[in-house]
Formats: structure tokens, sequence, C-alpha cells
């Protein structure tokens, strides 16, 4: 940034890396993306990489995203469409489908990953089978994993182990509301030995399956609970870290408990003293009561007998050993170690270093060494920054972190790695999405819409503004559509068109306004005006762009939106008053010079946001993309223009933002 720049800031501005790293939550290869996956967290990753790009140099940013290809819900979504007829291909190709089809909807939003990649797919499913073999093995090298026997569920009746997906029951994790838990954890993230969960059933038979052992390998989470408590201290100190990521952190860091119901209590006392030493916790207005350990084998003895003796109970959340392998046979293959063959990795772990996997993909498709993706995982200049709904915080933020904390190279481990030692990732957790003020989700009662659905009815820009101004930073808030609302009632105005008035209506008649102004006073394609705009204005937007940059930097993405709203809105109040019919050419030739700086300032910081409109705005001022750098952010247009200035020509009733076609018709009726 010019010297003359850097003054213009006199309240310090927030700082960025120099480079980064920007990925999302992976969704899973069994179906296309509903409107969670793009509402709920596609649209905000790609908001923040598209404002890092403009920040820091695109060339230092590397947004990497990609299908899931792996698991149990993948390799049963595909047998259950085979059988019922509905698909005829392999498994291969039916992640392929859902993968392309997963790519065709990004791109109609303007989802603007370096990659989006497929863990199972093409040049990138080799790279990530390379890295997940490095990743475990060197685990395995470092003494951090224990291989574990465990009770796993058999169908007697289909003779088959039966795959996480393939058996359902309850969770058992105290306060869960699931009814859909799986073999080990629940489809709200909770994590639990086979073993507890209540009232299994096989999906397969419908029978109650057995339990057989098995033996893999899993990662000592519980070892890192100490530097996970110091590393949650520090982030509870940034504000750019959301309250409800530590929180829910927090809660698998209290010693293990298990509650038990206050009618199996004269039973309890009676075995207590069979029991590992243990803590009563009495809390007299509960319908349960609470027994707590100091080690979790403790724990797991204790729901051993309990279970043995009748007595029903639930555990709470707390940290246990982490499951890297299984024996599914749709999954990555595990490294061969101590004889132990055969094994897949489970889908979670792996897909939690598939980031890394994507981001070695990228650099050697654009003929970059693979090892420069050290330069942006591991190093203290660079940032890393996850985006995430809060139901998988469990995995993001407690597994990864503690994983990547055991990869460290150095004797004495510490929460704050070294450089050339994987970074922590900045955590970006939203809250849910709701549909219809109902969590929706594809497997619950309530079916969210599909993301493409959506665009029958709204543009991209109209989705990407409404989503990103709901706050979900914050709270839950509900995505109310109104034509997929049942209750709305005509008279009723759509909180998506509304959001998307700001640029519509306003934004879009300053823009013309400007154009057509420049092309009345040239006769011709129009000209930008030579007057520098007015001192006032550089300082109207240092406030905004230093305001919109506090609020970036800690992604409070709604509270951009209000930046955005003021100072366009305000723009527009200047044009009406300064653009007047008795005007000396002068007084014309001043204004226009200052509302062609709004709107330059503007479109800078709606670029990250709506990429489409600001980029066709670029297109008619004739200006190349260091139009977007933020080094040169207060320089006028004209710096950008060739000698001439000259605009591209501006048809009348030409849009740079609009509404949907079936807006139109709906106001004609």
């Amino acid at each position: 940034m010019s010297e003359n720049n850097k003054k213009k800031f006199e309240i310090p501005r927030p700082e960025f890396p120099k480079r980064a790293v920007i990925t999302g939550g992976m969704p899973y290869g069994n179906k296309e993306l509903h409107f969670g996956h793009v509402g709920g967290m596609f649209v905000f990753a790609d908001t923040f990489a598209r404002f890092l790009r403009d920040r820091i140099g695109k060339e230092n940013v590397i947004f990497v995203g990609g299908t899931d290809c792996y698991g149990s819900p993948i390799a049963e979504s595909w047998r259950v469409k085979v059988n019922n007829g509905e698909f005829s291909g392999t498994l291969e190709e039916f992640v392929q489908k859902n993968h392309d089809k997963q790519q065709e909807t990004l791109d109609a939003y303007g989802i603007s990953p370096n990659l989006f990649a497929a863990s199972g797919l093409g040049r990138s499913k080799e790279i990530h089978a390379e890295v997940t073999d490095w990743f475990i093995s060197s685990l395995y090298k470092k003494g951090q994993l224990s291989k574990i026997s465990t009770m796993q569920f058999f169908d007697e009746k289909a003779g088959v182990f039966l795959n996480g997906r393939q058996v359902i029951g309850k969770c058992p994790v105290e306060g869960c509301t699931s009814e859909k838990g799986y073999a080990d954890e629940c489809d709200l993230g909770h994590q639990y030995m086979p073993e507890n969960l209540i009232n299994p059933v096989s999906t397969l038979t419908g029978e109650t399956p057995s339990m057989r052992p098995v033996t893999n390998w899993y990662f000592r989470l519980r070892d890192y609970e100490q530097l996970m408590k110091e590393w949650i201290e520090e982030i509870k100190k940034r504000k750019d870290i959301r309250p409800v990521v530590w929180k829910t952190i927090d809660e698998f860091l209290k010693p293990p408990v298990i509650y038990v119901k206050r009618e199996y209590e004269e039973k309890y006392r009676s075995l207590s003293s069979s029991m590992p030493e243990h803590s009563y916790i009495e809390e007299p207005k509960k319908p349960s009561f609470t027994i707590e350990f100091t080690k979790l084998s403790d724990c797991d003895e204790a729901c051993r007998i309990l279970t043995q003796n009748g007595i029903r109970y639930r555990t709470g959340k707390t940290l246990v050993p982490f499951r890297l392998t299984g024996n599914i046979e749709w999954g990555v293959p595990a490294p061969v170690m101590e004889g132990l063959d055969g094994l897949t990795v489970w889908v979670w772990p792996e897909s939690l270093w598939a980031p890394i996997s994507f981001t070695q993909t990228y650099l050697e498709s654009v003929g970059r060494s693979r090892d420069e993706w050290k330069d942006y995982w591991c190093s203290k200049d660079s940032g890393v920054y996850q985006f995430i709904g809060q139901d998988n915080i469990y995995f993001y933020g407690i597994a990864e972190p503690a994983m990547w904390m055991a990869q460290q190279e150095s004797e004495t481990k510490t929460a704050s790695p070294e450089d050339g030692e994987l970074q922590l990732p900045v955590i970006i957790a939203n809250h849910h999405i709701l549909f219809l003020d109902k969590k929706a989700s594809s497997s619950g009662a309530v079916k969210p819409p599909m993301a493409d659905e959506l665009l029958n009815y709204y543009t991209p820009e109209q989705l990407r503004m409404h989503w990103l101004g709901l706050g979900l930073g914050q709270r839950s808030v509900s995505f109310m559509p109104k034509p997929l609302n049942p209750e709305a009632k005509p008279e009723d105005a759509d909180p998506v068109v509304k959001d998307g008035l700001l640029l519509s209506n306003v934004y879009n008649r300053m823009i013309r306004t400007a154009f057509y102004t420049a092309q009345k006073l040239s006769g011709s394609e129009g000209i930008l005006p030579s007057a520098a705009p007015e001192e006032k204005f550089i300082e109207e937007a240092k406030k905004a762009v230093l305001e919109y940059e506090r609020h970036m930097s800690k992604f409070s993405f709604h509270q951009c939106t209000y930046v955005l709203d003021s100072y366009i809105r305000n723009g527009s109040k200047y044009m009406a008053k300064a653009l007047r019919d008795d005007n000396t050419p002068e007084q014309t030739e001043q204004a226009l010079a200052n509302l062609f700086y709004i709107i330059r300032i503007a479109a800078i910081l709606l670029h990250p946001f709506a990429p489409f409109g600001t980029e066709k705005l670029r297109e008619y001022l004739r200006v190349d993309e260091s139009f977007w750098s933020w080094e040169t952010i207060f320089e006028p247009i004209s710096c950008f223009a060739d000698d001439s200035r000259k605009l591209k020509f501006l048809p009348p009733r030409t849009d740079f933002f609009t509404k949907h076609e079936s807006q139109f018709s709906s106001e004609q009726e």
C-alpha cells in the first residue's frame, strides 16, 4: 500500500497473514447440495476467500473444498438406490455423478474454490491416499496410536458385520435428543462406544444385532486433554473465535460421568462398592443422579457393571479414544502396522486432513511443488481457516487440533505450534440455519430444499446477501423463503428479496445514473471524470473500509452487510441531492467524480459478497483485476483506466444486479 494510503488509516488496522488456506466441511458424495451446505457454510467460506484474495493477493490464497467420497453413509445410499432400481452404475460412478452435480451447484452460486476435489476420485484420490498413509504412520511412529479391541455389531441373519450406518438406535449421551444414533456416533456428532447405543436395530434385516470383537487403531485423544485445556483458555480471549466453538469444546474436557435415573438409585447403591472409585453427585431437582470418575477406563468399567445389572444410564460428553480405522470396504486403505491389515480408514479422521491432500493436489495441478503445502499449513506467516457447522465442532475442534498437536516434532508438546509445525486452524462455526423454523436434515422429518431448487425463485446474489446477513455466527436463524413457505400470505414481504433490494434497487440505480450521466456529458460511451473526489468522501470511505475490515477479521459477515447498507444508502442520498438539472458543467463533473468514487469503494467491499454483479461493473468500467486490490483501495477509478478514461457503453435499462425473473412476473400479477 502506498504511503499516501497508509496515512489515511489513523486507527490501527486488523492484521491478516501473508498466506492463507480456506476450507470448509466436506459434503458427502451420496447426494447433491442442499441449502444448508451452501447457505450455512460454503457462501461464508467463499466470501472470506474472496476478501483475502483482494486483501493479501490472490496468489497468496488457496481455497480448497471437496466431496467426501468414502464412508458407510455413501455405500449404504448406493446399495439402497441400486436395490430400488434408482441407480445402475458402480459405487465410484455414483460418487462421480454426485460430485459433478455438487461442482455445478457451486459454480451457479459463484463459490470459487481453487480446487473442488474428491477424496475418492482422480488424482486427488491418489494424493489423499498418500497423505493418509503418511499421517497415520507418523502418529504411530510417535507412539500416539493404540490398538484396541471393541465390540462391533453383527447381523446374525445376514451373516455380516454392520458398518456405521447399517445399525440405528438412540444416542446414549446425556442431553442428546437424537433418535438417529449409529454404530458409534449420532447424527448430532456425539461419540460413544458401540455397546452403549440404546435399542440398536440392523437396517439390513430389522433384527437386533449381536456384538462381536474387532480390532482397530485409535488415536490417544485423551492424552491431549491438558494441552486442549490450555489451548481453549487461549482461544477464549480471541475475538475471532466464536463462543459456540470454545463452549462446545469445553463440554468434552470435563471428567467422565454417568447419569443414572432415580428409579435405579437403590440398585446402584448395592453395587457401588464393586465399581471403580468414583464420586456421587447429588442433584435433587433432576430426574437422575451423577457419578463422576477421574479415569475414562474406570467409567467404561462402571458402564459394563451397570449394563450387566440392567441399570439404564447415559454417559456425559468426554474425550474417548478416537477411532481411525474400520472394516468397511469403501474407504482409504489404512497402513499395515503390527500385522493388522485389511483395514480402511474411518471417514471422519481422513476428512480432517483431506484439505491438506487437496492443497497438494491443487499445487501440483498448477505446476507448483507439492511440498509448498507446508508454506500454507505449517508457517506462522500463514493462516488456516476452516468454515463448518456447529454439529461438526467435535471433529474439527477436538479431534483435529489434538492430532495436529501430536504431529509436532518437539519433545515438549505445547498448545502453540512452532514455525514449521502444523498450525492450529481458526475454526469458524456457524449456528444452525433452520428451514421454516425447524432443523432440516436429509435424513430427518423436515427435508431441506436443494440449493439448485432455490435458483428457480432467486438470483444467486439475492441468496448470498440474505444468508450472509442472517447472523449465523451468533445464533441459529430460520431461512424463510416465501415461495416455499406454506404459511406465507400474499401481502407478506419476501425476506430474501428484501435483503437483495440494496443491490437490485439502490446500488444498481447509482451505477446506472453515473454511467448515463457520463454518457450524456460526452455524447458517446461515457468518460470518467477527470476531477478528483473531494476529501470528505475519502474520509467517509476510510471509515467504512476500516469498519468493514474489522468486522471481516472477526468473520462478522452480517456486520459487514450493515456497513455496506449504510455506505450505499448514504451514497444514494448524496446522488439525489448533488446531480441536479440546474448544475453547472463543473458542478456536475465534481458530483460525478464523487459518485464514481463511492461506487468504487462500495464495489470493492461488495466484491466478496456479490461477485457476479461487481465483476460486470468492472467490465463496464474497463479496468483490470488490480481494481480490487486493497493496496490501492483509496485511489479513484481513473488510476486504473487507460488514458482515454472511456467507459463501456451502457445500453438503456441495463442491470448489474437484478431480481429473479419469477419476481417480475409475480409483481405483474
